[in-house]
């Protein structure tokens, strides 16, 4: 359904709703026939008539909307006008369940708590450095040429594979971008359970105990935090972790003696696009929950003072601020002086706050905020000043988001340091027993609003590595079965360095790898970096995963995943753009999500397991 183009032009006029669509009641009759009708009323055989959307899932048309081939012109819609276009076109029937053939013939599953290896949630410590030692990895650098793909896995409809697997004793927990959470066998790949969430499900899953057994928490893309029976898939509970409409959490949460905490973020930044708009109103927060029940401990917002009306753009709409400042990393945690480092977005509209763009050190007790230190002051963005600049605030940017976490690492002292890596291209080091002083910081590569450092690096405890997106975009004109309004550059983008943890110097740079004659390639590497001793990760847009010498940069080894894969349940996938999450690597395996549509970048729906040949 998301690559039928009859839908795609139907819902492409839908980019241009006006505020009196953006009643509390939405009528998608209404919409269908004032912005649609004038495509699928048509006798053309390119584009499916009224009847045929009517017998397709509602289910399939929102995740279009949501996470699919209508996701750019989609941004400025409230969650109310999606549903609505959805339960008008399709009918309510939820997507058809997996084929038989592709559950496991034992379908329990069996978390007894025992230490084995394993990756659980972002990191496999709170400490965030993505680092996997040589016992839990099993994969030496001499064994790498052995990797050989063992079986592949299609998430059903979707055109984005963005969702990190968490691989505990056996068995493989990961979301998916139409909502579906899967518990898959790490051995061959058949199916546990499934299960259902509210919305897209980009948060990375992380098991914690639950009594006598395990419990898996993670939130979705419409601000739901669920926390589900690791054996079976059953909710024990969920919570909706903010009121604001376009609340998403795209991070992986973290947990502490009981207490899991939920960093939070939204779609605000993208609703700006509609001028008629009240931009903006969202606040980043962190919501600390008894994982027990899911009832709240402490909720600390990164913005204290509550948004209120700044004056009007210039079509009339009322304004507001402060706003922004979003989560859209895994916190870290330092039980050694008790606290939880986050890092923070920009703000969306004026004024701007001393909280964006910046680490922020929290209580882990109450929520406290015990200092703050901002890299890039007054940068105040929504994506309407990359258009048509009605709703972007004076400050106009430039958009230096942190998406990453703070690395907690050590000086070859012992001394504790966290690391930060900016959108802008800058890497920091802060000293967290001095307010966040900055150490040293070093940059990495030119930065931009889809540039410099995007989703993680990693550290082994004596350098640093820092992947650079640094994508170029080019604009071309949309049409209605290719409503992309931008390609990429092939040449432009990318690049991996590494830096000496004690002074920020540079130890070597891998230069990126330039496309060929691919569509939708650009050599950049947007995706969270992976360390194991003497081996780096690092996933591209372009489509392949390499890895790297720890030594001196030199890739070592290579695979493009852009291809049709046979998977193990058999839906048809493909492989895309690497961005996002990055490599688990677990006992021997490699565990890896391709496909990124995004941003112009490659559609894909596949997860790809990799094992040693004998």
């Amino acid at each position: 359904m998301s690559r039928q183009p009859g839908l795609l032009c139907a819902l492409v006029s839908l980019w241009f709703l006006t505020g009196s669509a953006l009643a509390q009641q939405v009528s998608g009759e209404a919409i269908y026939r004032e912005r649609c009708a004038s495509c699928h009323e048509l006798a053309d055989p390119r584009i499916p008539p009224r009847e045929a959307l009517q017998k397709m899932p509602a289910s399939r048309i929102l995740r279009t909307l949501d996470f699919g081939a209508m996701m750019s012109i989609a941004y400025p819609l409230r969650r109310t006008e999606r549903d609505a276009v959805a339960a008008y076109l399709g009918v309510p029937d939820r997507d058809a369940a997996p084929r038989a053939a592709a559950f496991c013939a034992d379908r329990s599953v069996k978390l007894d708590g025992r230490a084995a290896p394993q990756w659980n949630g972002w990191s496999p410590t709170t400490a965030n450095t993505r680092f996997q030692s040589a016992d839990a990895a099993g994969l030496p650098p001499d064994r790498l040429s052995r990797l050989k793909l063992k079986w592949a896995f299609g998430f059903d409809g979707d055109i984005n594979a963005f969702a990190q697997p968490t691989v505990l004793a056996g068995y493989l927990f990961v979301g998916s971008a139409g909502g579906a959470v899967h518990a898959l066998s790490v051995e061959s790949g058949c199916t546990k359970w499934l299960f259902q969430a509210e919305g897209p499900v980009r948060s990375a899953i992380l098991a914690v105990p639950y009594g006598r057994q395990q419990a898996l928490l993670f939130g979705d893309q419409n601000g739901w935090f669920y926390a589900l029976e690791a054996e079976t898939g059953r909710l024990l509970w969920k919570k909706k972790i903010e009121e604001h409409e376009a609340t998403r959490l795209t991070a992986a949460p973290v947990a502490f003696n009981g207490t899991v905490f939920v960093p939070v973020a939204s779609w605000e930044e993208t609703r700006a696009l509609n001028p008629e708009y009240p931009c903006c109103t969202f606040r980043g927060s962190v919501s600390a929950l008894r994982i027990r029940d899911g009832s709240l401990v402490w909720k600390t917002y990164m913005i204290p003072e509550k948004p209120k009306a700044t004056g009007k753009n210039r079509v009339g709409t009322t304004m507001f601020g402060p706003s922004g400042s979003g989560i859209w990393s895994a916190p870290t945690i330092d039980t050694k002086r008790g606290r939880l480092y986050v890092t923070t977005g920009d703000n969306y509209s004026s004024p701007p706050t001393a909280t964006s763009d910046a680490v922020v050190a929290l209580e882990l007790a109450n929520g406290r905020i015990v200092w703050s230190k901002q890299v890039t002051a007054d940068d105040a963005y929504n994506s309407s000043c990359g258009t048509d600049g009605v709703s972007c605030p004076e400050e106009k940017g430039p958009d230096y988001d942190f998406g990453s976490s703070a690395l907690m690492v050590k000086f070859s002292s012992g001394r504790d340091l966290l690391v930060a890596g900016q959108k802008s291209g800058m890497v920091y080091a802060l000293d967290p027993d001095k307010k966040g002083e900055i150490v040293w910081q070093a940059r990495v590569g030119k930065g931009g609003v889809n540039g410099g450092v995007q989703w993680g690096m990693a550290s082994d405890g004596q350098n640093v590595y820092a992947a650079v997106s640094d994508v170029v975009r080019r604009r071309r004109t949309p049409t209605p079965s290719d409503p992309i309004a931008v390609d990429l550059d092939p040449q432009q983008g990318g690049g991996l360095t590494a830096l000496h943890l004690d002074d920020g110097k540079q130890v070597w740079h891998a230069s990126p790898v330039p496309c060929a004659s691919r569509a939708r390639c650009s050599p950049a590497q947007s995706a969270a970096v992976t360390a194991l001793p003497g081996i780096v990760f690092s996933g591209s847009v372009d489509g392949h995963v390499r890895a790297f010498s720890a030594e001196d940069g030199k890739v070592v080894w290579d695979f493009d995943t852009v291809r049709e894969y046979e998977t193990v349940n058999g839906v048809k996938a493909n492989g895309g753009s690497i961005d996002g999450p990055g490599v688990v690597v677990v006992n021997g395996m490699l565990f890896l999500n391709s496909g990124y549509a995004r941003n112009g970048g490659m559609a894909g729906n596949v997860l790809l397991v990799f094992g040693l040949e004998n």
